[in-house]
């Protein structure tokens, strides 16, 4: 259940990292509504994303993995289409908006999951390095 709550509270810092740095991509909530959105967000990258990364394999490999950021950015606009639905307050003003976005929010995510390690990937790590 921890690793639920940190995965949803970087996702909400990820999100919003993105709202403040790129123009565009916008928030006119709550912090609740923020939170919220963030769950959406880590729904429909556990639930779609993997969907979808299957049904494109061949595109991610031809393209060395650039497709990947093309994959996050429908899944940032599939999550502001949810949000829209129950009028949680974000937006975007178009597609370059919403593909920067996405690539704000892979960095910001990336980085502070690298300065947050989970017990399990600690004891991974001590058990490969033993052997």
């Amino acid at each position: 259940m921890g690793k639920l709550l940190i995965r949803w509270g970087i996702n909400a810092i990820a999100l919003w990292a993105a709202i403040q740095i790129v123009p565009g991509l916008d928030h006119d909530g709550t912090g609740v509504s923020l939170l919220m959105i963030a769950l959406i967000f880590g729904l429909v990258n556990a639930l779609v994303r993997p969907f979808l990364l299957l049904l494109t394999c061949p595109l991610v490999l031809l393209t060395l993995g650039v497709f990947l950021l093309v994959i996050n950015t429908v899944m940032l606009s599939l999550t502001i289409w949810i949000s829209s639905l129950f009028d949680l307050g974000m937006s975007s003003s178009g597609f370059w908006a919403t593909f920067f976005g996405a690539l704000v929010i892979s960095i910001v995510s990336g980085v502070i999951n690298l300065l947050i390690k989970d017990d399990d990937e600690r004891e991974t790590r001590v058990t490969i390095i033993r052997h």
